[in-house]
């Protein structure tokens, strides 16, 4: 089964990066987004089954998507350069995809998210 991704990331060449790496790997893309507006109008809009965000989008912080996403009960991953550290405590054990990063990294960070989604 093919699952549904969104990806939140403002660094445009990123954001492609990830594109080719998930439809390599099989996923779906839905949307990549550049702010924390166009994401939460996407996820109103959209399915998504798992979601890959940026903790910086452009200055400002992503949390609100992590937010909407951890409400609607959807697997996310964070990417960042500042790991784990970066994150304020109640995101401290959501996965952090460091940046830069690889695509044998992006799949041992997105393959435990994808092994609990119920197979449909």
């Amino acid at each position: 089964m093919t699952r549904r991704i969104l990806i939140v990331e403002d660094e445009s060449l990123i954001a492609m990066l990830l594109e080719d790496l998930l439809a390599d790997i099989g996923y779906t893309v839905v949307a990549a987004v550049p702010n924390v507006d166009q994401a939460l109008t996407m996820l109103a809009a959209e399915d998504v089954d798992l979601a890959i965000v940026d903790v910086n989008l452009g200055g400002t912080p992503s949390f609100p998507v992590a937010e909407a996403l951890a409400k609607r009960g959807i697997p996310f991953l964070f990417t960042t350069g500042y790991g784990q550290r970066g994150l304020p405590e109640h995101f401290a054990t959501r996965p952090v995809l460091q940046k830069p990063f690889r695509r044998v990294d992006l799949e041992a960070a997105l393959a435990p998210l994808a092994a609990d989604l119920p197979n449909d």
